[in-house]
């Protein structure tokens, strides 16, 4: 079970969001967008902080200020639901769940209109240092790459690995997993590094239309279920606790 799973206890923030990307732009009046965001409002009424961006983008979020917060963003051609440091993971599904439940009806977004469902994983680590450094020692270089960091006079200034690969013969449901750092060469150069967060991202993509009766509740739970496992049997002990291990030696 990944409510089993202490997230807090393997990285200093986590989020959970999910993102639906449509072929068409969606209904941009203030009567869908509101009844929208009202709607949700009504599950999760401390989601009060309403703002419109200049490119069109119109959120609802709670405070940030506790370092735990739900969003949710409407966009010309996206939804988005998020969670950052929820106490328990199971209530980032459930609220995720019930956007995809409203956007059938409230911003009118039929199985058809799927360009891509992603359930996303994030993870980060705050770090004053050389990231670069510290993930090429936490998880190592590819052997066939590694003896270019034996160049004479080099020093290594950027590795983020990265890795996808599909989970059916359609290759229709992809997953992937990328590690992205903060350190730049002026860091590595000047040999000022300010206190950032080293990333891990993991995400499950179904592209394409729905079939025909599939909801988007149905269609998403597969994808949860694919991440949960992935996070479970490899994610934690060949890359998150040896970054977190890391960290703490250095």
């Amino acid at each position: 079970m990944m409510g089993m799973v202490n997230f807090k206890e393997i990285s200093d923030d986590y989020y959970v969001n999910v993102n639906l990307n449509t072929e068409m732009e969606l209904p941009a009046t203030r009567d869908a967008v509101m009844h929208f965001f009202e709607q949700l409002q009504k599950q999760y009424p401390t989601m009060a902080n309403f703002y419109g961006r200049e490119q069109g983008d119109f959120v609802l979020e709670e405070d940030k200020e506790k370092g735990f917060y739900r969003w949710a963003s409407v966009e010309p051609r996206r939804v988005c639901s998020g969670y950052v440091n929820p106490d328990n993971y199971q209530e980032a599904v459930e609220q995720h769940l019930a956007v995809l439940e409203l956007v059938p009806y409230s911003l009118s977004i039929s199985g058809l209109d799927c360009e891509s469902l992603n359930f996303m994983y994030g993870f980060d680590f705050t770090y004053r240092g050389n990231q670069t450094e510290l993930i090429s020692e936490a998880l190592g270089v590819t052997p066939a790459l590694e003896p270019l960091g034996r160049i004479p006079g080099s020093r290594l200034v950027g590795i983020e690995p990265a890795l996808q690969f599909a989970l059916d013969e359609e290759c229709r449901v992809q997953c992937r997993i990328s590690i992205e750092s903060r350190t730049s060469a002026w860091h590595i150069r000047t040999g000022e590094f300010p206190e950032e967060q080293l990333s891990v991202y993991l995400t499950i993509r179904r592209y394409g239309s729905l079939p025909p009766g599939m909801t988007y509740v149905e269609a998403v739970k597969p994808l949860q279920e694919h991440g949960e496992t992935i996070i479970r049997d490899y994610l934690i002990d060949n890359v998150l606790v040896p970054l977190q291990r890391t960290i703490a030696i250095r």
